[in-house]
C-alpha cells in the first residue's frame, strides 16, 4: 500500500511538470496556449451563468414549495412495505437536481444515524451510484449551446432510478 500512497502523492505534480515540457519539445507556445485556452474558459464561464441561475432557482422554488416533502410523504408507506428507510428518499431526489444539497443531506443523514447505520451506507452509496443529471445537462449542454437535451434527459434520469434502488438493494443485501 506504500507505493499506492507515493503514487497518489507524485501523481499530479510530476504531470504539472511533464506536461509543459511535453509541449516544449514539441514546440508548442505553451504560455500562448495556456492564455488563449484560459480566454475560452472565461467566456464558456460567462455563456453557462444563466443556465445556473436557472436551474439555482428551479431548485429552490422546488424545496421552498413543499414539493420534496409532498413527494417524500407520498412514497414512504411504499418504501416502508420494502423495507426502505424513509430517510434516504429526499437523497434520491435531491441527487439529480444538486450535487452539493444532495451532500449536504447525505452529511446530515450520515451526523444524525452514524457512517455505519443501515441509513448512512445506503445515503453514502446513493451518492457514489447516482449523478447530478440536471447540473451535468445544464452546465455542459448549455456550455456547447445544445438546446435539445430531452432524451439525455431520459436517460439521465432513467440512470439515476437504476442507481438509486440498486443502491438500496445492494446495501439491504450486504448489510441487512
Amino acid at each position: 500500500m506504500d507505493w499506492i500512497n507515493i503514487l497518489s502523492n507524485w501523481a499530479i505534480p510530476v504531470m504539472i511538470a511533464f506536461i509543459p515540457l511535453y509541449a516544449s519539445f514539441k514546440k508548442v507556445p505553451v504560455y500562448e496556449s495556456f492564455v488563449d485556452g484560459a480566454k475560452d474558459g472565461f467566456s464558456t464561464a460567462i455563456g453557462i451563468i444563466p443556465h445556473l441561475v436557472g436551474m439555482m432557482v428551479a431548485i429552490s422554488v422546488f424545496r421552498a414549495s413543499g414539493a420534496l416533502e409532498f413527494f417524500t410523504g407520498w412514497l414512504s408507506p411504499l418504501l416502508a412495505r420494502l423495507s426502505v428507510p424513509s430517510e434516504v428518499l429526499p437523497l434520491g431526489i435531491l441527487r439529480p437536481l444538486t450535487g452539493t444539497g444532495s451532500l449536504a443531506f447525505t452529511t446530515d443523514l450520515i451526523k444524525t444515524y452514524g457512517p455505519d447505520s443501515m441509513i448512512g451506507r445506503i445515503a453514502s452509496t446513493i451518492q457514489g451510484s447516482t449523478d447530478t443529471t440536471l447540473y451535468v445537462l445544464t452546465v455542459y449542454f448549455g456550455a456547447v449551446g445544445i438546446r435539445n437535451g430531452r432524451y439525455a434527459l431520459k436517460v439521465g434520469l432513467f440512470s439515476d432510478i437504476v442507481g438509486f434502488i440498486a443502491a438500496i438493494a445492494v446495501c439491504l443485501l450486504l448489510f441487512g
